[in-house]
């Protein structure tokens, strides 16, 4: 069988959101440096901790916005955030946007067991590429790492405050 010569159409993350054949999905989408679709399957456990950390970052500062599954233009496709917190002013540049063109200062991945290091490492790479301050892995046992662009950190620096560990409910 002789190779295609049809050219795959790279979508847009607005054009895979608004197709209505995607809607409604029980798991994640996220695309690659090739605008391919990835999927990652999650548990239940999964949203929950990402809620708990975004209403804890709310809480902490209310001086910023706090959100979860954040889509974020990569140099490799689009990333989704389970949790994220940004100023004011960043939250003005993204609010209205299918994929956020800069990262909010704080990204959040939930770890899945299907996650590997290196995914998880170049995604931490992607989010301070596109703007992050800091990124935070949160294990599925709610225990917390924090990272800025020169490694990992004791503590966030934005919110030394926040614990090192959400109790899973």
């Amino acid at each position: 069988m002789a190779p295609s010569t049809t050219t795959q159409k790279r979508l847009t993350w607005e054009q895979i959101c608004n197709d209505p054949s995607l809607q409604d999905l029980p798991y994640k989408i996220e695309t690659n440096a090739r605008g391919q679709i990835v999927m990652s399957p999650t548990h239940q456990y999964h949203g929950k901790l990402a809620f708990m950390i975004a209403s804890e970052l709310a809480e902490l500062l209310p001086d910023g916005e706090a959100s979860v599954e954040s889509a974020i233009r990569t140099a490799r496709g689009v990333k989704v955030a389970d949790a994220i917190w940004c100023t004011k002013e960043r939250w003005e540049q993204i609010k209205d946007t299918y994929d956020a063109p800069v990262a909010p200062q704080i990204c959040v991945e939930v770890l899945s067991p299907t996650n590997t290091e290196e995914e998880i490492a170049e995604k931490r790479d992607l989010y301070f590429e596109a703007g992050a301050e800091e990124v935070w892995l949160c294990d599925r046992e709610g225990n917390l790492s924090f990272f800025d662009a020169d490694g990992p950190r004791e503590s966030s620096g934005r919110v030394p405050s926040f614990p090192k560990s959400i109790e899973r409910e």
